[in-house]
C-alpha cells in the first residue's frame, strides 16, 4: 500500500451485482455501439474503452485513475526514481492541471514553476476537457524536445507562456549539506532509495560536523509524497516507539497500524521539519508523526492536505488501476485530508534585504584601547564573523531555513551537557 505511487495489491471481491447494474452495463454497450457506428469519424475501440474506464475512476476523486500500458510502466520507473519528462507533480482542479510542486533540479524547477500554478494550455492546446493522464502524457515526450506551457498564476494579471526542454528526470530524493554546526537534509520525494539515502546523509553529516553537531533540519518543502513504506521508515528513523500512522479502508475493521521500532538515527538531537503548501501525502505522514510524538518542531506554512492512500491494482494486459483505497491518520488520530499539517511555528517565506548602515564603533576601535590578553579571543572572533556572514547569506536566500537553523541553535543552548 502506498501514497500516490503504490505497490501492487489484490482486489477484494465485490458485492453481488444487481439487476440495475447489469442494465447500466448493457446501456454502456449500447452507447459504445452507437458511437462506434455513427460518430462522424472512425473511432478506435481500445481508445474509447480506456477513456470510459478512466472517466469512471477520475469521477471518484482527483487521485484515482486508469494506467494504460505506457502509464503503468512510467509509474514503475517513477517509483524507482528515474523517469522522462518535465519533473513536475500535478493534480487536476477545476478543469485545469494544478502544480503541486516542481521536483528539485528539473526543467520545471529551473523554469520557475511554482506550487499553485495552473497549466491552461500545452503547446497551444487547451487543457479543459482533458483527463489528468492525458495532460501528463502530453507533457512527456522525447528527451531534448521543447514544450510550451501556458501558466495562470495568482498575482499575475494574465496567463503567460513558459518553454521547457524535456529531460531524463533522475531524482536524487535525499541530499544533505553541513550548515556550520547543523545538519541540513532535504528530501524531495519518497521513492525506493529514500530511507537508504537518509541513512547515508546522517552519516555524512556526522563525519563533516563531528560531535559539535547541534541538530538536524529536515526539509520537506515541495515534497509531493511517494511510497508509504518509505515515509514510515523515515519516521521510524527518529522515533523509538509508538504509532507512526494508521490507514483505514472503507471497512474500518481492516485498519492497519504501523509502529516505530527502538532506535533513533539522530540520537535525540533537536530537529526542525520544514513544510509548505507543496508538502503532500508521504511528507505529511512524516511531519505528522514527528509532530504528534513531539520529536521535532514543525516550521513553515500549512501543508497540502492529501490524506488518502492509493493502491495500484494490476489488471490483465499490463495495465493497472490507481484506486483510492484508504485514508491515513496521524498518531493522534487526526486526518489531514483537505486540512494539512499546521506547523508548530508558522513562518511564511519572505524576502530579506540587507540594510546599508554606517558601521558602528566599538571599544576595539578607540585609540589606545587596552588589548584583550586572551589569545583565543581573536580566533573566536574570526569564527564568529565567518558564521555571521554565512547566516546572513542563508537569510537572504532562504528565510525559512534561516529561522530553522537559528531555532536549532537556540534549543541546543539549553540541552543537557555531558558530565565529565
Amino acid at each position: 500500500m502506498t501514497l500516490g505511487l503504490a505497490s501492487p495489491a489484490l482486489a477484494q471481491s465485490s458485492p453481488t451485482t444487481s439487476a440495475e447494474t447489469y442494465r447500466l452495463l448493457n446501456l454502456f454497450g449500447d452507447v459504445f455501439e452507437q458511437v462506434k457506428s455513427k460518430y462522424v469519424e472512425e473511432v478506435d475501440d481500445k481508445q474509447l474503452i480506456e477513456a470510459a474506464i478512466n472517466g469512471m475512476l477520475t469521477s471518484l476523486d482527483p487521485h484515482s485513475s486508469y494506467l494504460n500500458m505506457d502509464n503503468f510502466e512510467e509509474m514503475q520507473v517513477d517509483t524507482r526514481g528515474e523517469f522522462g519528462g518535465l519533473g513536475i507533480e500535478v493534480t487536476m482542479e477545476e478543469g485545469f492541471v494544478k502544480v503541486i510542486s516542481p521536483i528539485y533540479d528539473t526543467p520545471a524547477e529551473k523554469a520557475g514553476l511554482q506550487p499553485g500554478d495552473y497549466i491552461t494550455h500545452i503547446d497551444g492546446t487547451p487543457i479543459r476537457g482533458l483527463g489528468l493522464n492525458e495532460a501528463v502524457e502530453m507533457m512527456r515526450g522525447k528527451v531534448n524536445t521543447d514544450i510550451r506551457l501556458t501558466i495562470m498564476r495568482k498575482g499575475e494579471a494574465a496567463p503567460f507562456d513558459v518553454t521547457l526542454t524535456r529531460a531524463v528526470i533522475k531524482i536524487q530524493s535525499v541530499r544533505s549539506e553541513a550548515k556550520d554546526d547543523v545538519g541540513y537534509i532535504r528530501i524531495t520525494k519518497f521513492n525506493e532509495q529514500t530511507y537508504s539515502g537518509l541513512q547515508r546523509a546522517i552519516t555524512d553529516m556526522r563525519d563533516q560536523i563531528g560531535p559539535e553537531m547541534k541538530g538536524l533540519v529536515i526539509d520537506l518543502r515541495n515534497n509531493p509524497g511517494g511510497l508509504l513504506d518509505q515515509a514510515i521508515s523515515v519516521s521510524d528513523a527518529f522515533l523509538d516507539k509508538g504509532e507512526i500512522v494508521s490507514t483505514r479502508p472503507r471497512d474500518t475493521e481492516n485498519t492497519e497500524r504501523y509502529n516505530a521500532r527502538p532506535g533513533d538515527l539522530a540520537d535525540g538531537l533537536p530537529m526542525i521539519v520544514l513544510v509548505n503548501d507543496g508538502s503532500a501525502s508521504a511528507s505529511e505522514i512524516v511531519a505528522g508523526a514527528l509532530q504528534d510524538h513531539r520529536r521535532a518542531v514543525i516550521m513553515g506554512t500549512r501543508s497540502f492536505g492529501k490524506g488518502s492512500v492509493q493502491t495500484i491494482l494490476p489488471m490483465p494486459g499490463n495495465v493497472a488501476l490507481r484506486l483510492t483505497t484508504a485514508r491515513y491518520y496521524t498518531p493522534s488520530g487526526k486526518s489531514i485530508q483537505e486540512v494539512g499539517i499546521v506547523p508548530d511555528i508558522i513562518v511564511p517565506q519572505a524576502r530579506v534585504e540587507s540594510i546599508e548602515a554606517a558601521q558602528r564603533r566599538s571599544e576595539a576601535d578607540l585609540n589606545g584601547a587596552l588589548r584583550n590578553e586572551d589569545e583565543t579571543i581573536s580566533n573566536a572572533e574570526s569564527d564568529a564573523n565567518d558564521r555571521r556572514s554565512a547566516a546572513e547569506e542563508i537569510a537572504l536566500e532562504d528565510y525559512q531555513l534561516s529561522r530553522a537553523l537559528d531555532m536549532i541553535r537556540g534549543i541546543a543552548l539549553f540541552a543537557p551537557r555531558p558530565q565529565g
